[in-house]
């Protein structure tokens, strides 16, 4: 199954980003992929943190909800996309959800991120909690590929990827990470992690990230990759806007798995 990665650098206008995601999930169908993940935020990256509260959408109805359910089924295509804020009974907080939709249009999934990023190095400070509130459920899909095949798929978001624990529970073939990764936590941490998450779990990691100098003047670190489950890069793409596209191999997953079955021999 070909799958594929779609990086961004979205704005503060709703509507260029929207319409940058389809032509760029265009490019993924035209490509052969079955499977596109968008980035974290790919619809809205505003000038202030409280900016995302203004277009939270309620949970099953909403413009950004439609856009994905039609482009999935123009498409034909699995699409993730990636986050967007959905109201919850507290107007002052959002939830960070990751939706899935099938090739149908169909809603399969909504995962909302569990762990949510805080970090303050003296020049840059985040503090998603101050506006975004927590999930607390593991979530993961079937995908089934048009050659019969299916694919058990976790379901991650950015800050998560430092929660090793997540992707034990999760269980899964392919592990999605959608991702605003800021420059400097990025340059440092980004590729090591997802290899690390790939290596110990036995398992594809589709990364879908923001990549560029965002309107607002935040920096992401972008280096959205596709990596196979003995931790190479398959393939991957450092800035700016575009998709990573790879096949996944069913037999390359067996392989790995009985040759190494690390994931029998665990004790905790």
């Amino acid at each position: 199954m070909k799958v594929a990665a779609i990086q961004m650098v979205s704005g503060v206008n709703l509507d260029a980003n929207l319409g940058e995601a389809l032509r760029l999930l265009r490019q993924a169908a035209a490509c052969g992929a079955e499977l596109a993940v968008l980035p974290e935020y790919f619809c809205f990256m505003g000038h202030r943190d409280e900016d995302k509260l203004a277009i939270a959408e309620v949970p099953g109805a909403g413009r950004v909800q439609e856009f994905l359910a039609a482009a999935a089924r123009e498409l034909g295509l699995w699409v993730v996309g990636g986050t967007l804020p959905l109201a919850t009974d507290d107007p002052g907080h959002a939830a960070n959800a990751s939706l899935t939709f099938d090739p149908l249009g169909r809603p399969v999934t909504r995962y909302d991120k569990i762990h949510l990023f805080r970090y303050d190095n003296g020049r840059e400070r985040y503090d998603e909690a101050a506006v975004l509130r927590a999930g607390d459920t593991p979530t993961g899909f079937d995908c089934t590929a048009a050659d019969g095949q299916v694919w058990r798929v976790g379901q991650s978001v950015c800050y998560d990827l430092r929660f090793a624990e997540l992707y034990r529970v999760l269980a899964a073939d392919v592990l999605l990470v959608p991702a605003a990764f800021t420059f400097t936590t990025g340059q440092a941490h980004w590729e090591v992690l997802l290899r690390a998450r790939a290596i110990e779990n036995q398992a594809y990691v589709i990364a879908s990230a923001q990549g560029g100098t965002h309107e607002n003047g935040r920096r992401t670190w972008g280096h959205s990759m596709i990596i196979d489950p003995w931790g190479e890069v398959l393939a991957m793409q450092a800035a700016g806007s575009g998709v990573v596209a790879a096949d996944l191999d069913r037999q390359r997953l067996h392989a790995v798995r009985e040759q190494l079955p690390s994931l029998q021999h665990r004790r905790l």
